[in-house]
């Protein structure tokens, strides 16, 4: 039988710890296990799951460093009371303004470029089909002419939650579909300029899906950074025209 290398090993052990980690914390905020109740045993986490205990106990290790749980001395884990949390929002975001649209995709550059790297090197099958079906329904849109925005954020938060760190979709569903901005774009441009503008859109997320399917980490990070980084450009260009002497 083959021995896989260390490196490899290693790495997936850590990715089973992640998407362990991340169910239990689902679990946890969903309500199936409130606040006092206890999680299951090693033993059963480990049947329940197909892993082995040293995940379990690293998936365990990892919910109690952000004190979701806790373990008491011959009684078992049990779920801690969270905090309030803070309110977070973008409410100032005035997408009419096109320095706001710049600003937003700047700090999703930073964000979803990692993501698209992390969804390359740890996406389940499901998550990629996931990922699959998401983009040729944002191409069902453009094809039949109908609103995209919903199915684009769609796809990025498919590939975000494919990262198994649910603070990458938590992010994106924070700021919610207005991450997509292309409407504040589109308005008063020629029929020709959109076509052109949404053939060039399906490309670069077609680079980035087929990046993420083929495992390839580097080149899912670039795709979605030029893709990003274009609409940046994008964007740019509409706010010199903007500023043009009359």
């Amino acid at each position: 039988m083959a021995v896989q290398p260390k490196s490899q090993t290693e790495a997936r052990s850590q990715t089973l710890v992640v998407r362990l980690s991340n169910t239990l914390r689902r679990a946890i905020a969903s309500g199936q296990f409130p606040p006092g109740s206890k999680l299951p045993s090693e033993s059963q986490l480990t049947e329940a799951h197909g892993v082995s205990r040293t995940v379990v106990r690293e998936a365990i290790a990892a919910l109690r460093a952000d004190r979701l749980v806790e373990a008491q001395q011959g009684a078992g884990v049990f779920v801690l009371e969270q905090p309030a949390s803070p309110v977070l929002s973008f409410g100032n975001l005035d997408q009419a303004r096109v320095s706001s649209v710049i600003e937003l995709l700047e700090l999703r550059t930073a964000v979803e470029v990692e993501a698209a790297g992390l969804a390359a090197l740890r996406r389940s099958p499901a998550q990629e089909e996931t990922i699959f079906e998401r983009h040729h329904a944002l191409r069902d849109c453009f094809n039949a002419s109908a609103p995209t925005s919903e199915a684009d954020f769609a796809l990025h938060l498919a590939i975000a939650e494919a990262t198994n760190n649910s603070r990458f979709r938590e992010f994106l569903e924070m700021i919610g579909p207005r991450i997509i901005p292309r409407a504040a774009m589109r308005e008063g441009e020629l029929e020709a300029d959109q076509d052109a503008y949404i053939l060039l859109i399906d490309e670069e997320h077609r680079q980035i899906v087929v990046a993420i399917s083929n495992g390839d980490e580097e080149g899912a990070r670039e795709a979605m950074r030029r893709h990003l980084r274009g609409s940046q450009e994008r964007y740019r260009a509409l706010l010199r025209e903007q500023r043009k002497p009359v």
